[in-house]
């Protein structure tokens, strides 16, 4: 029965993290697809969000290599933390250097935004209403690339088109990944005009180099507003036309997010918006997720500005949360967020005390198990009492044979008159899985994972274990713990019981050995926790 229980519970608590993030990636909010902007009388007005310049007129394959030409005519600007890629065409940003990341393979700077031969991700600005007004396929001059102060560097980039001057200027600060964005619109017309600013995130639904086919993280857009808070859209919904979300917001932001990392467009005016999010290419699978706004009556040699930001880094909680409400919910852990904010929260505490995520979670472990340490206890205390009584469970057994009747009401008095709850083992246990399931979250989802050493041979504790040498560890307190139990009474059952830890930690090899790191040390306590009190029990 014991042994029954524990393998059970081993193989319940593996198919709630994998049935728990199948659905956090499958049953996502969706999204209708079509937007336009406010009815007009003027037959003139451009109410689409243009594509790239005579795109339509190309074959499906020269929609990527007319993207490339944007790399054509470039310039560059950096922080300490980012260096950005601006195209003269749309003064559009084609490409994201993240200078405090590193990849796990070729171990180069993570490279977010880019376009080239298999990838494309960009972001995009322009205006709608008057035909022929400045968008992102205008050609713009390049006005300064300076630094103003000490911790701010700032570009500008001018385009004339349809006697409207657009100017858009980019201010990036030391240490930030947000970028402030004016855009200041300027009427040369004889006659006032009524534009819509539009602030749009391009990509192609391809994974990141560093996804893992043994868990899935969420690749696709996110939204946020004070109504309708946080959505997620799958690139697939989307594909598929089944996608909903919030058309119209008066605040909030767009966003493409994937693990670790993501981009976001925060309009900072509390004005009324459209939320749009479209397939522009189905053969390669391009997506645009885009905020268009009213800039209101511009009248003749009269101007409007517009301040935004952007955001292009990682998913710092603490930076994100700063520059936008709700941003930092990017970081998304469903339904379990309430118990995973506290634990994420602890972490940081104990990592401002400890400098060294390593050991950060290694502490947390300790403090997760010493807060449970009164059910695990109750429950140990109940498989003690198992194992205790098994060689008389084992008699009465050999005693039945084959009257399983028998055999079960014989077994049923023997609790009885030991006074033994066969389930007594099974809550503590089950009250725990809500928080191992937050706990496993926190670590996969949390950037600050990545890049971070521990000790020794591990120089990154979101990359695999390169020596092996954690899951091997994982696998013997695995079989520790099952020698700590009964034996069981079935032989088929002991096999099966011996077969678990080279199965599951097996799978613990292409795990982040941050997360094995945690596994490992929740199962060494829980063996000192249950040798200890099998031992007081066997003196009762």
């Amino acid at each position: 029965m014991d042994i029954k229980r524990t393998l059970l519970w081993i193989i319940f608590s593996c198919s709630i993290l994998v049935l728990w993030n199948n659905w956090q990636n499958e049953n996502l909010i969706k999204t209708n697809q079509e937007i336009l902007l406010p009815e007009s009388n003027n037959n003139n007005l451009q109410k689409h969000v243009p594509l790239l310049k005579d795109s339509k007129k190309e074959t499906v394959k020269s929609y990527i290599d007319l993207a490339k030409k944007l790399m054509d005519d470039t310039v560059t600007v950096e922080n300490d933390v980012l260096k950005i890629t601006f195209s003269k065409t749309g003064a559009q940003i084609v490409k994201a250097e993240l200078l405090k990341y590193t990849n796990q393979n070729d171990n180069k700077h993570t490279i977010l935004l880019d376009i080239n031969d298999n990838f494309l991700y960009t972001i995009q600005s322009g205006l709608l209403g008057k035909e022929n007004i400045p968008n992102h396929n205008n050609k713009f001059n390049l006005l300064s690339n300076k630094k103003i102060s000490d911790q701010n560097i700032e570009i500008s980039f001018s385009c004339e088109s349809g006697d409207v001057i657009l100017i858009k200027t980019f201010i990036l600060s030391m240490n930030s990944y947000a970028i402030k964005v004016n855009h200041k619109v300027i009427n040369k017309n004889d006659k006032s005009i009524n534009p819509h600013l539009y602030l749009q995130i391009l990509r192609d639904s391809s994974e990141p180099t560093d996804s893992s086919s043994f868990y899935k993280t969420f690749n696709g857009v996110a939204l946020y507003s004070e109504k309708e808070k946080f959505q997620k859209v799958s690139f697939k919904d989307i594909s598929n036309n089944k996608a909903k979300y919030a058309k119209k917001s008066e605040n909030g932001w767009i966003a493409m997010i994937q693990h670790y990392f993501a981009t976001a467009c925060i309009p900072s005016s509390n004005s009324n918006r459209n939320n749009e999010i479209v397939e522009v290419d189905n053969e390669n699978k391009i997506f645009a997720a885009r905020t268009i706004e009213s800039l209101g009556q511009i009248e003749p040699d009269s101007y409007h500005e517009n301040l935004s930001f952007l955001w292009i880094g990682p998913q710092d909680q603490k930076q994100m949360s700063e520059i936008s409400k709700g941003l930092d919910l990017v970081v998304d852990y469903g339904v379990f967020t309430i118990i995973a904010k506290p634990l994420f929260n602890l972490m940081n505490w104990i990592f401002s005390l400890t400098k060294n995520w390593g050991w950060t979670i290694v502490l947390l472990t300790v403090f997760v198990k010493m807060i449970f340490f009164p059910l695990a206890s109750k429950s140990y205390r109940s498989m003690a009492r198992l194992k205790k009584i098994s060689p008389r469970i084992q008699s009465i057994k050999e005693q039945c044979g084959d009257d399983t009747k028998r055999f079960n009401s014989s077994i049923i008095e023997l609790y009885r008159k030991e006074k033994i709850n066969p389930l007594g083992g099974c809550l503590p246990m089950i009250i725990q899985i809500p928080v191992f399931i937050s706990l496993y979250w926190v670590l996969l989802s949390s950037v600050e994972m990545r890049g971070a050493p521990w000790i020794f041979w591990i120089k990154d504790l979101s990359a695999t274990d390169p020596f092996m040498i954690l899951p091997i560890l994982m696998m013997i307190t695995m079989v520790v713990q099952i020698k700590l139990n009964p034996s069981p009474p079935d032989p088929v059952q002991a096999k099966v019981m011996m077969i678990m830890p080279l199965v599951f930690g097996g799978m613990m090899f292409f795990f982040p050995s941050g997360l094995v790191l945690y596994w490992c040390i929740n199962n060494i306590l829980s063996i000192a926790q249950q040798w200890f009190i099998t031992r007081e029990t066997s003196r009762q």
